[in-house]
């Protein structure tokens, strides 16, 4: 009778154990499968995608890189820069009788039929009797300004007084080029016809940055 427990006993741990390595079985099964199909369906859908063919999807087509770059990337992105031959240039005279100085405004007005970008400094030249007389610098520069078609922007050209009585440095054109630019246009000279000699220890002439004359429409 004891013996026969035994064995019954023994048959039903063996029956457990056999049972516990078929549910072992099924694990590992399962822990092969999934890797196996992530692994077998990852390189088929890359290499369809760098192909560039059949595998792009109608979004990714119109949703790319040239869709992207176009958005939201500002206006002065589709407005190139002031170009000589699409400004008109024009300078008054500006001075304010009492002013210590004499202040010539030069005026771009945009004709080119489109939007376009300025900033920084113009360069400008006297011309004179005695020569070529470059503008210094004065001020900072602003940031980029878009222009729009048929509006104007100035800035401002000081020179000293000649208060001297004599006909000092008798001044013929005005020498103006746009910020980034190589073409130049020659104008007549609005301000006082002349500088006062010096010997190089005076006021020089300055020239501003854009918009320092103030904004026109």
């Amino acid at each position: 009778m004891r013996a026969h427990k035994i064995t019954l006993a023994a048959l039903v741990v063996a029956a457990g154990l056999s049972l516990t390595a078929c549910q072992n079985d099924g694990d590992d099964t399962a822990a092969t499968t999934d890797p196996s199909s992530v692994a077998t369906t990852s390189p088929s859908a890359g290499g369809a995608g760098s192909d560039g063919s059949d595998a792009a999807s109608p979004e990714a087509s119109s949703g790319g890189k040239d869709t992207t770059a176009g958005a939201g990337t500002g206006e002065q992105s589709t407005s190139g820069k002031c170009r000589t031959d699409g400004l008109k240039i024009t300078a008054i005279d500006n001075f304010i009788d009492g002013d210590p100085q004499g202040t010539v405004a030069v005026e771009m007005k945009n004709t080119s039929g489109r939007d376009c970008v300025i900033a920084g400094f113009a360069g400008v030249d006297l011309k004179t009797n005695e020569g070529t007389l470059s503008a210094e610098r004065k001020g900072e520069p602003g940031d980029p300004y878009v222009l729009k078609n048929g509006k104007t922007i100035a800035f401002s050209v000081t020179y000293p007084l000649n208060e001297t009585g004599g006909t000092g440095v008798r001044i013929t054109n005005l020498v103006v080029t746009p910020p980034n630019e190589t073409k130049s246009v020659t104008l007549p000279w609005p301000g006082k016809p002349s500088l006062p000699v010096t010997d190089g220890s005076g006021e020089p002439v300055r020239v501003g940055p854009i918009g320092s004359a103030g904004q026109g429409g």
